[in-house]
C-alpha cells in the first residue's frame, strides 16, 4: 500500500473512532462484505459460464461429446499452470480453508485468497470438472470479510463474525435463499446465535442477494414448482427416503475420504493431474451428465424429465425402460462421488455442494420410482417432490448440516409445505450419519488434528488458546552433577521459582527439583559438597509434547494429575513449564473475548 494510500486510511480510522459507534461500523461493514461477496459469486458464476459457452462454439459444437475426455484433463492443466505461475502460492480447499483460518490463523486468510479460487474454480468446472462453485464463491467471500477486518483494524471476534457474514452473503447471492444462507454460516462456521451477529448476518445475506437480482433479475438456480401437496400417508416413505439419505450420505463421505488419501500418498502433482485427469475424462466421456457441476440434470430430475438424462450417452438407453433407467440413475449416483473425488484429487478447486445436492436429487427420485413400480407398496409417491426432499437429506447427511438442508429447500420451493418431509428426511439422515462419520467433509481434517471450532464453548476456547502464550521459559536449569552448593547459590539466589529443572548435556529433561526438596538442608554448609542434583532430583506426574498435546490435552494433564506446573517437551528436548495457574488465567480471558 502507498504512503499516500496509508495516509488516507489513518484518516479515516481516526475519523471511524470518534464519530462511528463500533456497532454500527460492524452493520455497515455486513453491508459490504455481502454487496463483495454477491459480486465474487455472480464473477465465478459469470466466467464459469462463459467457459462452457466457449466449448459450444460452432466449429468445436460437432465434436464436443467426442472431446468430452480431454476437455477435464485441459482444465485441470490450466488449474496446475495458473497455480504454479500465476498465485505461486497453496490454494486452499474452499470451506476447508476458511474454517482453519477461524480456528487458527484468528480469522487472517491470505490475501490472495481473495482472487485465486475466482481464477481457479471456473477453470475447473467450466471444463468440466465434477465439483461446485459454492465452495470457492464462499472461501472468496470469506477472504474478502477477513482482509476487510484487516484493514480496518477490527479484532479476532469481529473478523471471524465478518466471514461469516461473506459466507452468509455468497450463500445469499447463489440461491437466493437469505434465511437458509444465515442458517448455513451459524451451522458450518459455529457462530454464536445472538442479536449481535444475527444483525450483521442479515444485512449481509440481504446485500447480497440484491447484488443477485441486480445481475440476474428473477432467475433462479433451481426451477421447482410444488404440483402435489404432503400426505399424511407419505410419511413411512419419507422416514425410508431418510434411511436411503443416510446410507448414500456414508457412501459419499467414506469414498471421498478414501481417495482424497489415495491421491496424498501420490508423488508429483504432475503424476496426480495424468491419473486423475485422465480418469475424470473417460467417466465424463462415458457418463455426460457428471461433466461440471450438474445443474441441469438436477432441474431435468426436478422436472420429471429423464430422458435427457439417460439417453445423453453412448449406450443410448431408451427412457421408457424403468429398470434400465433405474440401474443408470444409481450408477450416476455412484460416479459422481467418484468423479468429485478425482477432481480434487487431480488438483482442481471446487466444492461438493453443487455434487451433494446432484447426488440428493437422483436419490429421491429413484426412491420414489422404485416405489411406485414396486408390486409391494399400492402407493404412488411425487418423484419431484422426492427428488426435492432427497437434496435435503444428503445436505444433512453429507454436509451435517440439517437446518441449512431444511430452510434452504423451503426457500428454494417458495414455501413450507414440504416443511415435514424435510424435518423427517434431515433429521433420520443426520442422525444416523453422524453416528458413522462423526465429522462432515468439510471438518474432517481439522477435527482429526483437534483443530475445529464447535458449538461446544469449552473445546473452542481451549482451540483457540496459544500455547506459545501459557509457556513460562525463564527457570534456572540444573545439570545432574551440580552439587548443592551450586544450586543454593547460583540457582536458588538468584531465582524467584521454586521449581528448577534437571536436563542432561544434550537438553534432555530428566526430572526437577523445588525448593521443598532442599528446604531442610539448604543451609547446611557441610552438605554443599557431598549431595548432588541427582540425589535430590524426582520425576514429574507428566510432561506436555509441544508438537502432539492440543490445549484440551493439557487441561486434562493438569486434571489427571492434580500438579501446579508440568513441563514441556519441544523436539524432545526441555523447552520451560507452565502452571496451572497461568493457563487458567489464560482460559478466562479468552473465554470473555470470545463471548464478548
Amino acid at each position: 500500500m502507498s504512503t499516500k494510500l496509508k495516509s488516507i486510511l489513518k484518516k479515516f480510522l481516526i475519523w471511524k473512532y470518534q464519530h462511528i459507534s463500533d456497532k454500527q461500523f460492524i452493520q455497515l461493514s455486513s453491508a459490504i462484505i455481502g454487496l463483495l461477496a454477491g459480486l465474487g459469486a455472480v464473477l465465478l458464476k459469470n466466467l464459469t459460464h462463459f467457459i462452457q459457452h466457449l466449448l459450444e462454439w460452432e466449429f468445436i459444437k460437432d465434436i464436443h461429446v467426442a472431446f468430452y475426455f480431454i476437455f477435464p484433463l485441459i482444465g485441470l492443466f490450466l488449474v496446475r499452470m495458473v497455480k504454479r505461475y500465476g498465485i505461486k502460492k497453496k490454494v486452499g480447499h474452499g470451506i476447508p480453508s476458511t474454517l482453519f483460518s477461524i480456528s487458527k490463523l484468528k480469522g487472517i486468510m491470505p490475501r490472495h485468497q481473495m482472487w485465486s479460487s475466482i481464477l481457479t474454480a471456473p477453470l475447473t468446472v467450466g471444463f468440466g470438472g465434477s465439483v461446485g462453485l459454492e465452495g470457492p464463491t464462499v472461501a472468496t467471500g470469506a477472504a474478502l470479510g477477513s482482509n476487510f477486518a484487516r484493514l480496518m483494524h477490527l479484532n479476532q471476534t469481529t473478523r471471524t463474525l465478518l466471514i461469516g457474514a461473506a459466507a452468509a452473503g455468497a450463500m445469499s447471492s447463489i440461491f437466493k435463499a437469505p434465511i437458509a444462507a444465515i442458517v448455513f454460516a451459524v451451522e458450518i462456521f459455529s457462530l454464536e446465535l445472538t442479536m449481535a451477529s444475527m444483525i450483521p448476518l442479515l444485512i449481509a445475506s440481504i446485500t447480497a442477494i440484491l447484488t443477485s437480482y441486480f445481475f440476474f433479475g428473477d432467475d433462479v438456480l433451481l426451477h421447482f414448482n410444488i404440483e402435489d401437496k404432503f400426505q399424511l400417508n407419505d410419511v413411512l416413505f419419507y422416514v425410508l427416503l431418510g434411511v436411503s439419505s443416510s446410507a448414500v450420505s456414508i457412501y459419499f463421505s467414506k469414498v471421498y475420504f478414501r481417495i482424497g488419501e489415495f491421491f496424498r500418498n501420490f508423488k508429483g502433482a504432475h503424476k496426480r493431474l495424468l491419473f486423475g485427469g485422465t480418469l475424470l475424462g473417460v467417466m465424463v466421456f462415458l457418463i455426460p451428465p457428471l461433466f461440471g457441476e450438474g445443474y441441469s440434470t438436477i432441474n431435468n430430475i426436478l422436472k420429471g424429465n429423464i430422458a435427457p438424462i439417460v439417453t445423453n450417452n453412448i449406450f443410448h438407453i431408451e427412457a421408457d425402460n424403468v429398470l434400465i433407467m433405474i440401474i443408470f440413475l444409481v450408477g450416476l449416483v455412484v460416479f459422481k462421488v467418484i468423479a468429485t473425488s478425482l477432481t480434487f484429487g487431480a488438483g482442481g478447486v471446487g466444492g461438493v455442494f453443487a455434487p451433494t445436492l446432484f447426488t440428493g436429487s437422483i436419490t429421491g427420485f429413484v426412491f420414489a420410482t422404485i416405489i411406485n413400480h414396486s408390486n409391494i407398496f399400492s402407493h404412488q409417491l411425487s418423484s419431484t417432490n422426492f427428488a426435492m426432499v432427497g437434496m435435503a437429506g444428503l445436505m444433512a447427511g453429507i454436509l451435517q448440516a440439517p437446518l441449512t438442508a431444511i430452510f434452504l429447500i423451503a426457500e428454494l420451493t417458495g414455501g413450507y409445505e414440504l416443511f415435514i418431509p424435510l424435518m423427517i428426511v434431515s433429521s433420520i439422515s443426520f442422525l444416523i450419519t453422524k453416528r458413522y462419520i462423526p465429522h462432515n467433509i468439510y471438518a474432517s481434517e481439522l477435527a482429526k488434528k483437534g483443530q475445529l471450532i464447535t458449538h461446544n464453548k469449552d473445546k473452542t476456547v481451549l482451540m483457540l488458546m496459544d500455547i506459545d502464550k501459557v509457556i513460562e521459559t525463564n527457570f534456572i536449569i540444573l545439570t545432574p552433577n551440580m552439587k548443592l552448593g551450586e544450586i543454593v547459590n547460583n540457582a536458588v539466589a538468584k531465582s524467584s521459582r521454586n521449581h528448577f529443572p534437571v536436563v542432561s548435556h544434550n537438553q534432555e529433561f530428566l526430572g526437577v527439583i523445588t525448593l521443598d526438596n532442599i528446604r531442610s538442608i539448604m543451609f547446611n554448609t557441610e552438605l554443599y559438597e557431598k549431595v548432588s542434583v541427582a540425589s535430590l532430583m524426582h520425576s514429574v506426574p507428566d510432561v506436555i509434547n509441544y508438537d502432539k498435546d492440543s490445549m484440551e490435552d493439557i487441561m486434562n494433564k493438569f486434571k489427571t494429575t492434580v500438579a501446579w506446573n508440568l513441563p514441556v517437551i519441544k523436539d524432545g528436548k526441555y523447552y520451560g513449564f507452565i502452571s496451572k495457574s497461568r493457563l487458567l488465567t489464560s482460559y478466562r480471558r479468552k473465554l470473555i473475548a470470545v463471548t464478548a
